[in-house]
């Protein structure tokens, strides 16, 4: 059924509760039980189909807003959604307010990173199984990105060993939603391929970063220090969560998307501002940004502080997701879709079939 034949019937149903007069819903409680077991059941029970009705004419706003978010994502190849409309979408899913809320203290548990002073870190891997239906927590292996996929950096070629996601976070109904949320927009969506990854195969790997930028007064924090890169996937995801003492400038901690034209490497103030295609900047809980990483480039501008003396942070998720890798490709070794042994995880994909019916 469509999305807008499904908003019909919760509107017609709610239309025929609420128009019960006040003597008529009296007549309603009046009856004995044996009075109504003939009747429909919004007749017989007026208040509860009412609740019911508003519930689910919300569930069905909500996937049409998505399946909108969708539409815009497949035809222009990015998109930016606001916090407030992002936590819908994560209620929609199956996030609880208490799981939401707790996203803004998950970064104040991180660890060093391995290769950058200015960033604490966790990382986890998942399988997003779209032939079983389900997220699977897979075993712990190295992460690496080389100059062949657009990323030119000190450590570029060399594997990096993170810090673990650990079930603070991966049983957080929140995050769990913003997992659910990647699958559904980019379940269907045909991408320029990249070499050496399998797309034959249903399934897609997604590697979860949480990440805290610290800028002190010695320490400049960079969210992309490496200039103008891509990040060796098919769909990159960057998610707001919070910041303490940044600077409320319009050139602070800005993402800025690129076409295919503006070289790899180039400091996000020696760009061609010809090749810009997006300029975002995250400054709401739960702002999200998606975009598909081999068809565009991106950089972003340094975390400053409010002032010289002051520390600054920016929380945020980076989920990165794209098909498995073949034999030829240079992260082949650290591919593996084993399920993780210390700390397992499997839950339902949540795969919504009215958003694929009606926009893939």
């Amino acid at each position: 059924m469509k999305i807008n034949n499904l908003l019909n019937v919760s509107v017609i149903a709610m239309a025929v509760v609420g128009s019960q007069a006040p003597a008529a819903k009296a007549s309603f409680i009046s009856l004995k039980a044996a009075d109504v077991s003939g009747l429909p059941f919004y007749l017989s029970n007026p208040s509860t189909t009412m609740r019911h009705c508003h519930q689910s004419l919300q569930r069905m706003v909500d996937i049409k807003e998505l399946a909108e978010i969708k539409a815009q994502y497949k035809q222009h190849r990015h998109v930016m959604i606001d916090g407030d409309k992002m936590a819908k979408i994560l209620f929609l899913l199956g996030a609880t307010p208490d799981d939401v809320e707790r996203l803004k203290a998950v970064s104040d548990h991180l660890a060093p990173d391995p290769t950058l002073a200015f960033r604490e870190t966790r990382t986890g891997r998942f399988l997003l199984d779209f032939d079983r239906q389900k997220i699977v927590r897979t075993e712990r292996q190295p992460f690496m990105l080389t100059q062949d996929e657009d990323f030119i950096r000190h450590d570029a070629g060399k594997p990096r060993e993170f810090h673990e996601i650990q079930d603070e976070l991966q049983l957080n109904t929140a995050f769990q939603a913003l997992m659910r949320f990647k699958a559904n927009l980019i379940h269907g969506i045909k991408v320029a391929p990249r070499k050496n990854l399998n797309y034959a195969d249903n399934n897609v790997v997604s590697t979860a970063f949480n990440l805290r930028i610290v800028t002190t007064k010695a320490l400049q924090g960079e969210l992309a220090i490496e200039g103008v890169h891509a990040d060796g996937v098919d769909h990159t995801m960057t998610t707001f969560l919070g910041g303490r003492g940044m600077a409320k400038t319009k050139d602070n901690a800005v993402i800025t998307v690129y076409d295919m034209r503006q070289p790899t490497g180039a400091a996000w103030n020696e760009t061609n501002p010809d090749t810009v295609i997006l300029d975002v900047q995250q400054t709401r809980f739960l702002d999200t940004l998606v975009f598909v990483d081999h068809e565009v480039k991106h950089g972003a501008s340094p975390l400053f502080a409010d002032s010289v003396d002051q520390r600054a942070t920016r929380d945020m998720f980076v989920i990165l997701s794209r098909k498995q890798t073949q034999s030829q490709h240079a992260s082949y070794q650290y591919d593996s879709v084993k399920p993780h042994q210390e700390m397992p995880l499997e839950i339902d994909l949540g795969l919504l079939e009215e958003l694929d019916a009606d926009h893939c």
